[in-house]
């Protein structure tokens, strides 16, 4: 299927890709099918794009990749609307805000997304926990990432999560 993106124009998105997120995410319940993307010419992000509106795509990071004590628990509702038995059967991914001045830039560590990549389905999920920010600053911390070891991908696990790299279709000739 064709996908419109107002990042990377049109895509193709096999429907084996799409994670269907039955109650939307926080401000968009309308909208219940994404697709994780890799920029390939982004060294950090991946992007939650909008299946239902080309308009709506989210930067996301796996919260290991600044935060090494991440450590959450599911209560009994999400693990069975995720149809998991555990947190560590899915995959975890926090949206990111990247404002005007992008050391400012902040994770969602409140209400990651949950994925079960076997099913293809996705939550967002609401974290009891008040020690979790809803605006944790990263950009330090992904800083530090990179100078410690510059070799290393930071996307490497949101590539073996099934994330597409984006193709844009060839030029009609």
């Amino acid at each position: 299927m064709r996908v419109q993106t107002s990042r990377f124009g049109e895509i193709e998105v096999a429907l084996a890709d799409i994670l269907e997120f039955a109650e939307g995410l926080l401000g968009f319940g309308e909208l219940h099918k994404f697709v994780l993307l890799d920029d390939p010419n982004d060294d950090i992000f991946a992007w939650l794009q909008s299946c239902d509106n080309s308009q709506i795509a989210f930067p996301v990071l796996e919260p290991e990749l600044f935060s090494s004590s991440y450590q959450i628990e599911l209560p009994k509702s999400d693990l069975e609307a995720l149809d998991i038995k555990s947190v560590q059967e899915g995959r975890l991914l926090t949206i990111i805000t990247i404002p005007v001045d992008p050391t400012q830039m902040t994770a969602n560590m409140k209400a990651p997304i949950v994925i079960n990549g076997k099913k293809r389905i996705a939550r967002q999920c609401v974290l009891q926990d008040n020690s979790l920010q809803i605006r944790e600053p990263i950009f330090t911390k992904l800083q530090q990432r990179v100078v410690q070891n510059p070799s290393a991908s930071l996307k490497a696990h949101t590539q073996a999560m099934g994330a597409i790299r984006v193709r844009r279709p060839e030029a009609e000739v």
